[in-house]
């Protein structure tokens, strides 16, 4: 039989948050005692006037097709937060509504770019970004940001990694896995970068409603007109809302790419969920109680459970500044108990201690793994326990 896959399918990575996840209900099923800190998503349930919302619209019966990107009065709910938490102007040709915001990068990069096409990725970087690049035909292009930095890049290692390929760069503040976040200043040298190289910037949002201890989140398309034509804003309510089975996210740039990313929609998803749709009008319309909730919630979680992480031998934790990880180097930790890959210390964290952790490998950072604290505090305490028994037992001086 000839061969039935495509080569752009062959080089694909399989989301390592989503495998862990799965070994550990896997286990879980067996009736082993197994604390996830892997998934990607707040563990308390979507608010209730947004899930009302939704019954209502059901009940009215607007259940059928919407325009491919998005209905006009959620296109005018996102234009009024962005203008609201943002101080960002936007018409509604330059806003598309996709399946979560997973979806929008992807149809993105779709549209952006040609074979050959490069992109920088910070390292570390969410484990889907290089897969959508090559996907698309585009190479991805590694920068890291190391522990030194904040996990953050700078401007100069930005100017370096561009080439006449270059098409765009991703920025990712608050970023997933590291919870850092870039200032006005740092974003405002990256953007005259990509002024300077004409290039597009991407800038993922998702967690902006999650931050801490002060810190506000600023995002680089604030920064001038000029950097807003050429920035594309990806944000949702996964994260915010609490509304990760929703799958609802949005793009707002500039109308010559929401365009062509509304006719790809149109022929692949033709519409997000019309449910879903009318809920994120009441997420955004309605009160934000709940999402200050949530936030002051994962907040109190941080404070807490970040000394006990950082108190495990051979941990080195940056104190994250938003979303809802942390990213320890574990390489001396690793060093000491006899391992030479963060996959084979997470699997055995799982199956020995009975947690669930992300190896960093599959974000591009193969010293560290990802921790979430998307979980109850009494639960962070004990996996944070379990991780520490674990690490003693096997130290070697």
């Amino acid at each position: 039989m000839k061969n039935l896959l495509a080569n752009r399918v062959k080089t694909l990575t399989p989301s390592s948050t989503l495998a862990i996840t799965a070994k550990a209900k896997e286990l879980k099923e067996q009736g082993i005692d197994v604390i996830g800190l892997g998934a990607g998503e707040p563990d308390f349930n979507t608010p209730q006037n947004i899930l009302n919302a939704a019954i209502d619209s059901m009940e009215k019966g607007l259940t059928k097709y919407t325009p491919a990107g998005g209905l006009p009065v959620l296109k005018k709910a996102i234009i009024d937060k962005l203008q609201r938490d943002n101080n960002l102007t936007y018409k509604p040709n330059e806003v598309i509504v996709g399946v979560g915001a997973k979806h929008i990068l992807y149809t993105l990069f779709q549209v952006i770019l040609n074979e050959g096409d490069e992109v920088i990725i910070p390292i570390p970087y969410w484990v889907s970004y290089p897969e959508q690049v090559k996907l698309a035909g585009g190479v991805p292009v590694y920068v890291e940001g190391t522990r030194e930095q904040g996990y953050k890049i700078t401007a100069d290692q930005l100017r370096a990694a561009v080439t006449d390929k270059t098409k765009a760069v991703i920025i990712n503040s608050p970023s997933n896995p590291t919870g850092m976040i870039y200032s006005r200043e740092e974003l405002a040298e990256i953007a005259a970068v990509a002024e300077e190289k004409d290039i597009l910037i991407v800038s993922d949002e998702i967690y902006e409603k999650l931050v801490y201890n002060g810190i506000e989140h600023f995002s680089i398309a604030q920064l001038s007109d000029a950097v807003k034509a050429r920035t594309i804003v990806v944000n949702g309510v996964a994260k915010s809302h609490s509304m990760t089975g929703w799958r609802i996210g949005y793009a707002a740039g500039d109308a010559d790419i929401i365009k062509p990313m509304t006719d790809l929609a149109s022929h692949s998803t033709s519409n997000a969920t019309t449910t879903a749709q009318y809920a994120t009008v009441e997420a955004y319309n309605g009160s934000q109680d709940a999402v200050e909730e949530m936030r002051q919630a994962f907040e109190a979680r941080l404070e807490k459970i970040y000394p006990q992480l950082s108190a495990i031998p051979g941990f080195n934790v940056l104190k994250p500044q938003g979303a809802f990880y942390l990213l320890p180097d574990v390489a001396e930790a690793m060093a000491h108990t006899g391992y030479d890959s963060v996959d084979a210390f997470a699997a055995d964290i799982l199956t020995e201690a009975n947690v669930a952790v992300i190896p960093g490998s599959g974000f591009g950072a193969p010293t560290t793994m990802r921790l979430s604290y998307a979980t109850s505090l009494d639960l962070l305490e004990e996996a944070v326990r379990r991780i520490d028994t674990f690490v003693k037992s096997k130290w070697q001086d």
